[in-house]
């Protein structure tokens, strides 16, 4: 198959399988994916990106589609910002992979609490706290969703890039070389 289309189904898996993730979680747990302080089990698939540039769209496609949930109820900015906070973390995901402690990038690993907690942290307090825009609402709400993309990516992040590491599927499944 050519690196193109072998980039193109890879990025199309990889979203299919963040928003079949999140939906199934949603489903058997709810609330769990989309309040204040969530453990979005798919969030650990960010991970993917320290492998994969075909993981960056493909994980920023999977959250608007997993967020296409949230419409109904009534977040359907978390669609837009929410996704700009999982492509800019799986960016600087993939431009961090070599940054490690150990043989561990952690750093790569903290830029989706990061992102988010910024990003997702501003849209609640700027969009659903009513009043005015508060420093301390801010920070709040930016802890409470960087506490949960902590929780996911240092526990089954972490797991996931040492599987993926150590039974070399690194090598295996995301050998794509664009031209």
């Amino acid at each position: 198959m050519k690196s193109r289309n072998r980039f193109i189904a890879c990025t199309a898996q990889i979203a299919a399988l963040y928003a079949a993730l999140t939906y199934a979680q949603g489903f058997l747990l709810p609330g769990t994916t989309t309040m204040a302080v969530q453990f979005r089990v798919s969030e650990a698939l960010n991970v993917l990106a320290l492998f994969t540039p075909a993981a960056i769209p493909g994980l920023t496609i999977g959250c608007i589609i997993s967020n296409i949930y949230s419409i109904g109820s009534g977040l359907p900015l978390d669609m837009i910002f929410g996704s700009l906070a999982t492509l800019g973390a799986t960016l600087c995901m993939y431009f961090l992979k070599d940054v490690k402690i150990g043989n561990y990038p952690l750093f790569a690993m903290l830029m989706p609490a990061i992102w988010n907690g910024v990003i997702v942290g501003w849209e609640i307090e700027h969009f659903f706290i009513e009043g005015d825009f508060t420093w301390v609402g801010f920070f709040t709400q930016g802890g409470c969703v960087a506490l949960g993309e902590l929780g996911v990516m240092l526990t089954l992040g972490t797991i996931f890039y040492f599987v993926i590491i150590r039974r070399g599927l690194d090598r295996k499944l995301f050998n794509i070389k664009l031209k």
